[in-house]
């Protein structure tokens, strides 16, 4: 047993579990909270396409981001009124947060966009490339 390991996420409406361990990226940021709009640190963990959220290094994640339905990363902080600001707009939702420095901040942006563009580029979990879905390079399967 690994003291390190975090408990998976559980999505509330379909009761999948998502294991969160050897994340692609992880940190803390401060997240806009959806209903009061108040800024609370959380600790950020992304892996695939999915970016969750938890109170703490540790404890169990209770909100995700679907980047597959993910639009656009970019910095807001004008929009947001705080430094170091990111934006991640999905079709029915924004989420603000921001990072602890400028460097930190980037390299959010930069991961978060890679894995908008990875899952918009495959619908599946593993690496074929699907059918249905035009891809940029001519190499036969």
């Amino acid at each position: 047993y690994n003291i390190m390991s975090r408990p998976p996420y559980v999505d509330p409406q379909t009761g999948q579990r998502y294991d969160t361990s050897n994340p692609t990226t992880e940190g803390w940021l401060t997240k806009q909270s959806a209903w009061l709009k108040d800024w609370r640190r959380r600790y950020f963990i992304l892996k695939g396409s999915n970016l969750f959220f938890s109170k703490s290094e540790n404890s169990t994640p209770h909100g995700m981001v679907d980047l597959s339905k993910c639009m656009t990363v970019k910095s807001a902080e004008l929009k947001a009124g705080k430094k170091n600001a990111i934006e991640v707009s999905t079709s029915d939702s924004t989420f603000y947060m921001y990072a602890d420095s400028e460097k930190e901040k980037d390299e959010w942006i930069g991961a978060i966009g890679r894995a908008i563009v990875q899952s918009s580029m495959t619908f599946t979990n593993d690496d074929d490339v699907d059918p249905n879905n035009a891809s940029d390079d001519d190499s036969d399967p």
